[in-house]
């Protein structure tokens, strides 16, 4: 057997199926470069609608509108355990943070799941590190909720960014045993 792909030996040899027919070399072989006449029966088809241009879902927008709700409820608890232990605290406080962020990627599986809770957790940071009208702000000291902020914003965005939710081991590969 050859691996010549004009003699019929080797992967391929269906007729028909890319392989040669036997004494015809080079006749039969997929040509890589090559492309289909499309049907012309088949209607074309529309390409799936993602993430801002599908069809608004009532269950989908109640689901981001309670990831926003829990983006405010995060950053009030943020903003309390970051002033109350700062060091431990603001740690505390962003795992937290992050772990809202990520989870709302995963649980709805659209970049919009993680921006929902943060848009939530950023307005309600900013308005608490906006201080009051006599000069002091109302948890905390500044460089807690700067530090606070920053870092929850950087978190969002990196959940917000990444390319592909990861897939367990699992169901695509092989386990290495």
């Amino acid at each position: 057997m050859s691996g010549n792909p004009g003699n019929g030996g080797g992967k391929g040899a269906n007729p028909g199926k890319g392989g040669g027919t036997g004494g015809n070399p080079g006749k039969g072989r997929d040509r890589a470069g090559a492309s289909r006449a499309p049907r012309t029966s088949a209607a074309p088809r529309a390409p799936e609608p993602s993430a801002f241009t599908a069809r608004p879902n009532p269950a989908r927008i109640a689901g981001y509108f309670g990831l926003a709700v829990l983006g405010v409820l995060v950053a009030l608890a943020g903003t309390l355990v970051q002033a109350a232990w700062f060091p431990a605290g603001l740690i505390i406080a962003l795992a937290g943070s992050g772990g809202l962020f990520y989870g709302g990627r995963i649980l709805t599986g659209t970049q919009i799941g993680a921006l929902a809770p943060a848009v939530g957790w950023f307005i309600t940071v900013f308005l608490l590190l906006s201080g009051r009208p006599e000069g002091d702000y109302v948890f905390g000291d500044e460089l807690g909720l700067v530090l606070f902020m920053l870092g929850g914003t950087a978190v969002a965005v990196m959940c917000a960014t990444t390319s592909k939710v990861p897939q367990s081991a699992t169901r695509n590969a092989r386990s290495g045993i």
